[in-house]
This record gives structure tokens, sequence and C-alpha cells, in this order.
């Protein structure tokens, strides 16, 4: 009796869960908020997420009629208690679909509950290849660029061949040391040599001994000498730039970043590179929008992670709206090979793997005086075609 009486409870609890989720399309957003210096990434992701529910919803907040109610979570950047959070947005907020975290490390923690839980994770804005990697599940979609996309984009802007002769310069955690994979595997076929590999705590402050390494295994090189920096919520150009690489004919190069940190790229007027978003860059109905009600509501121009949460956003929105009903494996069957559009354009969920497929923008920096950070000026759209990305999971 007893069992019977607990079978029946379970069943009663698992139709009102799928009841109530029907009633509202619950939507949570995992970000460490508290505790890191990439709590700027999260909170410009929490902007982005909500002005992109306001464009696809047309500022209703519904779909399909229900309303979209957004649970929000610090993950603190500690993956036990994303995973913590993850499972209590799952099975106690009943959220249909969640969107996290910042840090890549963290979101590798999140992937395998999405997987128990058998509901959708969102990824954005952490970058790791391995994010959609052979340790990923079909529960796990990505809106954001993967470390393959940045560092094929790269390559494609310092235009290598055998007189390039690089090292490389990243944080030892999952985005430093996928992307430094990445530009390897970009750097394939080309003829350019990696002479050098260094990597810093994810916190560093002193790249004293650093750059004497980086410098030692480039300053005798015969051909074009440049060091790709690729980190993360810290300011290698400063200590970098102030070191004179150009004593040594030594040039720095890097991605884009937010517009606070783009403030130390004054130092490198000239410089190239490729960046994931610039406010100035996509030529979009989207982001004009975007540019527009960002400028008159909080009075500076949408950012690097602005526009990863508002394409996360409209993601989402495209595909309670398209799939028929709101079960799991009807919104995966839905998502993919999904198309939906965003303020760099239109994205597209390539089915193997679920990685949002996207343009990214080779740019050179220029410094306009009145400007508190550089500039860094469009050279060219690099379509997603244009580059070779792996695929990380099959299925």
């Amino acid at each position: 009796m007893m069992k019977t009486l607990l079978a029946a409870l379970a069943i009663s609890t698992a139709l009102s869960g799928a009841a109530l989720a029907q009633d509202a399309a619950r939507i949570a957003l995992l970000h460490g908020l508290s505790g890191s210096p990439l709590e700027a990434y999260s909170k410009q992701t929490h902007t982005g997420f909500e002005m992109g529910l306001e464009y696809a919803t047309n500022g209703t907040m519904e779909v399909k009629g229900k309303p979209i109610e957004l649970i929000i979570k610090d993950t603190q950047f500690k993956p036990d208690i994303a995973r913590a959070l993850l499972a209590e947005a799952y099975g106690d907020d009943d959220a249909l679909i969640a969107v996290g975290d910042t840090s890549s490390g963290v979101a590798l923690s999140m992937l395998p509950v999405a997987e128990e839980y058998e509901r959708i994770l969102l990824v954005e804005p952490a970058v790791a290849d391995g994010l959609t990697g052979p340790d990923s599940n079909r529960y796990v979609f990505k809106t954001s660029r993967n470390s393959s996309m940045d560092m094929q984009a790269q390559a494609l802007a310092l235009a290598p061949d055998e007189n390039l002769y690089v090292a490389t310069l990243a944080q030892d955690y999952a985005f430093g040391r996928d992307g430094v994979a990445a530009f390897k595997s970009a750097l394939e076929g080309t003829g350019a040599n990696l002479v050098a590999e260094e990597y810093v705590p994810q916190q560093t402050t002193d790249f004293t001994a650093t750059i004497e390494r980086l410098f030692n295994a480039l300053k005798d090189q015969p051909g074009r000498k440049v060091i790709m920096i690729y980190v993360a919520g810290i300011d290698a150009m400063t200590p970098l730039a102030s070191a004179d690489p150009g004593r040594f004919e030594i040039e720095l190069s890097t991605g884009g970043n937010i517009l606070p940190a783009l403030a130390a790229y004054k130092q490198v007027p000239g410089m190239e590179g490729a960046i994931y978003y610039y406010y100035e860059a996509p030529d979009n109905e989207v982001n004009d929008w975007l540019v527009e009600e960002h400028m008159a509501r909080y009075g500076t121009p949408p950012d690097f992670f602005t526009a990863g949460g508002m394409a996360s956003a409209m993601a989402i929105v495209k595909a309670l709206e398209t799939a028929p009903d709101w079960e799991t494996e009807t919104l995966i069957e839905t998502m993919e090979g999904m198309s939906f559009e965003t303020p760099k354009g239109t994205m597209t969920f390539r089915p193997e793997d679920h990685q949002a497929l996207q343009a990214m923008y080779h740019f050179k920096i220029k410094v306009e005086d009145g400007v508190d950070w550089a500039i860094p000026e469009l050279v060219r759209v690099i379509e997603p075609d244009e580059m070779d990305i792996p695929i990380g999971r099959n299925n």
C-alpha cells in the first residue's frame, strides 16, 4: 500500500511539474555574480539576455501567450555551487532551459547535471571547445563562440606563413589550454612556427619571468615575431607592452575584449587580431536596436558579452515559438540545425555538436582622442564557412 501511495505521489508530482512548466516558460540564468574579475562578463550577459527576451517577444515577455519567468542564480564561480544550483533549477524550480556559466571551468562541471535531469543547458558565454566536446552531451547547446572560432579567426588575421614565429601566453585553465590547442590546430599546414607556450595562473599579476621567457624564445628568430595573448579577466597587454617588445621587433596580437579592457590596447595602435563582437562591426537590424536601446538606457554602447546574452535569449525564444511542445526531446529536435537572428547576424546550431556557428571580425586597432578605449576598427567580416571548426561531439 505504501509503495503504491509513493508511486502515485511521484507520478502526481511529475505531472503537476510538467503542467506547471506549460503554464510559464521558466528559464534559469546561472552565472558567477561574485568572487571573480569575470563578474563584469556575467553582468553584461544578464543585461543582454533580458534585452534579448524583450526584443524577441516584442516587449510582451511572453511566448505562445505564456509568461517568461527568469530565475537568477549566483554560482560564485565555484563548480560545486554551480552544480547544486543547476540541479535546484531543474528539480525545484522546474526550469525548461538553463543558461550559463561565465567560466569555462565552471560550465564544464555543469554538463553532467543537464544530462542527469534531461534538460537543456545553453552555454553562454563560456568559450572552451570542450563544452561541446567528447565529454559533453546531447542536452548541451552553445551560443557563445568557441576557442576554435577565436583561433581560426586569429590565424586568418595574422596571415600565417613560414616567415611567422609565434609564442603564446594563456591562462592555465580550460579557456587558456583549449585556446592554445585550437591556435596550434589553426596554424597547421600554414608553415608558421610556434616556438613557445607560456601558461600563467588564472589571476596572475606578475608577468616578469613569463615575459622574459617569451622574449628569449622569439628575439633571435629570423622572421616576423608575434606574441599571441589569450587571457580573460586580467590585463596582460600592459605588462607586455611596457616591456618594450619592439626593441626585438616583436609584435603583440590578441582577440577582442570588453570596453574597459580595450583601454589597454591604446598602447598598441595598428595591432591586428580577431574579435567576437564590437558594437560598430555588425550591420543588421538587431544590432541597430541593441546599440540604440543600450545607449538610451545606460549611456554606453553594448559590450562584448551583452551581444552574447542577447543571442542566447533570442535562440531560446525562437525554439519555444517553433517547437510544437516544450518537452525536452521536442526542443532538442527543434534546435538542432535551427538558425536564429542575433546582434551578430544569423547563427545556426550545428546538429552534430550543438555549437552555434557564427561570424567573427578581423580588426585593426585605432586610437582616437575622446574615446576611452582603443577602437577595433573592422577590417573584414570572417564568415563561418571560412573557419574550419572541428566537430566536438557526434550526437
